[in-house]
């Protein structure tokens, strides 16, 4: 295999043999590594994540939301721990959320806090709307009523 390395001119360079074009002893242009093909390698990808029609961020392909891997990791789980509790996540994709969350930790802190808050009201709406005071006392009534165990 032939070593390849980036020269300042932006071209990859495999070493070994004289240049054509520049004159540059000891190297050649690399024939398969175009200046392309050699930076779409370094291209970011962005992150495997998308909102649902409720707005709630998923990992693509799951249904693992992404304050999720927030929280575990903030728990301190390392990548290959969350890939191991949510098996639906690839590894790759793990790190890439990660990768994200550190790199706009405003911008997630805020999505998680209002979607903190959308379960708060949400969570208070039903309980209001189904009152939970004496549940216990009306299930074991219901139950002596209909001779249960």
């Amino acid at each position: 295999p032939r070593c390849v390395r980036l020269c300042t001119a932006g071209r990859a360079r495999a070493f070994g043999a004289a240049s054509p074009d520049d004159g540059t002893p000891g190297t050649r242009t690399a024939g398969a590594l175009s200046s392309p093909a050699m930076m779409q390698a370094f291209v970011a990808k962005a992150p495997p994540l998308v909102a649902d029609e409720d707005g709630v961020i998923r990992v693509v392909g799951t249904r693992v939301q992404l304050e999720t891997v927030v929280v575990a990791f903030d728990a301190g789980a390392t990548a290959e721990e969350i890939a191991q509790q949510y098996t639906s996540l690839d590894l790759v994709d793990v790190y890439s959320v990660i990768s994200y969350v550190l790199g706009n930790e405003a911008a997630v802190r805020d999505y998680i806090a209002g979607r903190t808050e959308s379960v708060r009201a949400l969570r208070a709406e039903v309980e209001h709307r189904t009152p939970t005071d004496g549940i216990r006392q009306r299930l074991l009534a219901r139950r002596q009523q209909t001779g249960g165990p």
